[in-house]
């Protein structure tokens, strides 16, 4: 039977060169035999791979997927599952959390894209992180740390602060985590709809990092509850994490009516219980992530019957209860649009939520700007009108004859956050937003940093990220007095540590005698002819050897798709997690980019045996192969079958 297009076009897999190109060398004799006089020999040089490098909180993403795979083994008397989540917790504390909402820029960074399709990093990551929290387990202090005496105040018991919380714990110091709300979570809890984020899985993951001795003193607000001026003289340092959680309203004549609100109030309200109903039309502003929570909350909360005043949706905003009747009647489907400035293929929501909005039925009208509220005689929003548009140097020009009016019973704004910065009004950068410096310390005070949407509002992980950079800056302030913190490393991320590694296997590791020596083979002071560029240098697809990596489909995650009438009332969630087998299989599909995987490929085609595996009783991860340099000639063909770039050609220049 003969083989169609199809079949063909998917079992290919990277090719170096494509039909009717040739190589860049005139002959391969140019390149290979003149190779042996060219006084290089293969090192082994650790790179950052762009996963790592694009995330925000710097997860060592590389080095989970490894531990999955069961290429990095995990210490005596631990499981691998315990041992990856332990990896990604040392940047991420809520790995259950993001590897459900996180739009993964890991994914979009991944090499493996040059083959065929990215590894599902959050996949893994929500395997792992819902391990954790189904068997209980617990953070704990690394040895050796002693309780510092110093006391840190969050302010803002959101994602940063909570990250900041953690990292500062562990590093020995008492945290206090001062917060507005009823409940710890900031945008974690009362922006994300729980049909997203569940919230035993967000519960269990706060409730580890408060197991750490953290102390919490909820509803207080910083600024007019306690002033800061207390703070500063109860704490040794402070962390500015509160958040951007008050909503931007819609800059449009008219958008001062009662039922014209926030998505931010929208989905507090909708978070804390209160809104149990929409109205029979619902506009929607925006194009980012958020807007695309309002749309799919909307559609699921719909309509009901026999409403009073009280049950109106902007009264429920304001802090009414919704009366019983809510609870009772019978619902049905809102007319949800969501109008976006953007085209819908450029939009910034992610593509996978854009698409289950259009299957649950919500409407979706891109490339139109909002140019006022059309207002009733009871003063009630009847309307949101839109225009077509076109930017000329920056300047909004409506397209005259293109305005329509959108009906509506309530009008949601989602085209941004701003900070409430009252009784902190020193901290406002005049836009409306804190400003610190390379290591998130505000400027001229040396006890003060930042962290989360404060500065910009942005993703959750890049709140993480904040922490984790501000909370090493407070532990130096802190323990050393230090004032100039330095420039953090280019590639800031958690990285593999090889001679962490080697101590963890039992491998001796001796003090540098600064003596002489011609070689560091044998030494037990360093590591024979191994370089760590991950601080500074991210490894592209071009340097591995993608020729290795055959076709391989990604395991992906299910997804309950709802239709317009499934979708009412359904809050369940619907992205399932993989199997303990398909999460293996997706972490095979790592390439290890910049790190040796075991591949025996250069031992296997060197044609000097210059090559070898180190002895099972010395090797380690990254040091699984070695080299006599007595053999090598310098012909570099290990470098080139090397599938992750780990060697390299640079011992001799």
């Amino acid at each position: 039977m003969s083989t169609t297009s199809d079949d063909m076009k998917k079992g290919l897999t990277f090719r170096k060169f494509k039909d009717g190109e040739t190589s860049q060398f005139a002959k391969g004799s140019d390149w290979i035999f003149d190779a042996d006089h060219t006084h290089k020999c293969p090192e082994y040089v650790l790179s950052s791979p762009p996963c790592q490098a694009s995330c925000p909180s710097g997860e060592d993403i590389r080095g989970y997927l490894n531990i999955v795979r069961g290429i990095e083994k995990p210490p005596a008397g631990m499981n691998w599952q315990e041992y990856g989540f332990r990896r990604i917790a040392e940047a991420n504390p809520f790995p259950a959390v993001m590897g459900r909402v996180c739009p993964a820029p890991c994914e979009s960074g991944c090499n493996r894209n040059q083959v065929e399709d990215h590894v599902g990093i959050n996949s893994v990551e929500h395997f792992l992180g819902d391990y954790a929290v189904e068997n209980k387990l617990a953070f704990k202090r690394p040895d050796g740390v002693q309780p510092s005496g110093k006391k840190v105040a969050i302010i803002g018991g959101g994602p940063a602060g909570l990250a900041a919380a953690y990292q500062l714990s562990l590093k020995g110091h008492s945290c206090t985590i001062f917060d507005d709300h009823e409940l710890l979570g900031g945008m974690m809890r009362y922006g994300i709809p729980g049909f997203r984020t569940p919230r035993h899985i967000l519960d269990g993951e706060i409730q580890r990092i408060i197991d750490l001795g953290v102390e919490t003193r909820m509803k207080t607000r910083i600024g007019t509850d306690v002033s800061f001026e207390q703070i500063e003289k109860d704490f040794d340092a402070i962390f500015m994490a509160m958040g951007a959680q008050s909503g931007r309203a819609l800059p449009v004549p008219g958008a001062e009516a009662p039922n014209c609100v926030t998505a931010t109030s929208f989905l507090k309200a909708f978070n804390d219980g209160r809104l149990q109903h929409v109205g029979n039309r619902v506009v929607v502003i925006g194009g980012g992530d958020t807007s695309i929570d309002v749309a799919t909350v909307a559609r699921r909360l719909g309509n009901i019957t026999n409403i009073t005043d009280l049950d109106r949706p902007e009264n429920v905003l304001a802090g009414h209860a919704a009366h019983d009747v809510a609870k009772i009647s019978a619902r049905d489907g809102a007319d949800v649009v969501l109008v976006s400035r953007q085209t819908m293929d450029k939009m910034n929501a992610a593509k996978a939520e854009v698409e289950h909005a259009l299957e649950e039925g919500i409407k979706i009208l891109g490339g139109v700007t909002p140019i006022g509220v059309v207002v009733g005689a009871d003063g009630r929003a009847t309307a949101l009108r839109v225009a077509d548009f076109e930017v000329v140097k920056g300047e909004t020009i409506i397209k005259e004859g293109t305005e329509k009016d959108l009906p509506a019973d309530l009008i949601v704004s989602a085209i941004g956050q701003a900070v409430d910065f009252t009784g902190l009004e020193t901290f406002n950068n005049n836009k409306g937003l804190i400003k610190p410096d390379g290591n998130y310390r505000f400027p001229g005070k040396p006890h003060i940093f930042v962290g989360g949407d404060v500065i910009k509002p942005h993703l959750l992980t890049t709140a993480i990220g904040h922490a984790s950079i501000a909370a090493d800056g407070i532990d130096r302030f802190l323990r050393e007095g230090t004032t100039d913190l330095g420039k953090r490393p280019k590639v800031d991320a958690h990285r593999f540590d090889m001679l962490r590694k080697l101590v963890e296997s039992g491998k001796t590791i001796e003090e540098y005698n600064h003596k002489q020596d011609w070689g560091t083979s044998e030494a037990k002071f360093a590591v024979h002819n191994y370089e760590d560029r991950s601080s500074k240098y991210v490894i592209p697809s071009d340097e591995l050897f993608l020729g290795h990596f055959m076709y391989e489909d990604r395991n992906k995650r299910d997804m309950k798709h709802l239709t317009a009438e499934e979708a009412l009332g359904n809050f369940e969630e619907r992205l399932m997690k993989l199997s303990e087998k398909e999460v293996v299989a997706e972490a095979k599909r790592c390439m290890s980019c910049g790190l040796c995987f075991e591949c025996d490929n250069c031992v296997v085609y060197c044609p000097q045996t210059a090559v070898f595996r180190v002895k099972k009783n010395d090797r380690t991860l990254g040091r699984y192969v070695d080299t006599d340099y007595t053999k090598c000639i310098g012909c570099h063909i290990c470098a080139d079958v090397c599938p992750t770039g780990y060697i390299q050609m640079g011992m001799g220049e």
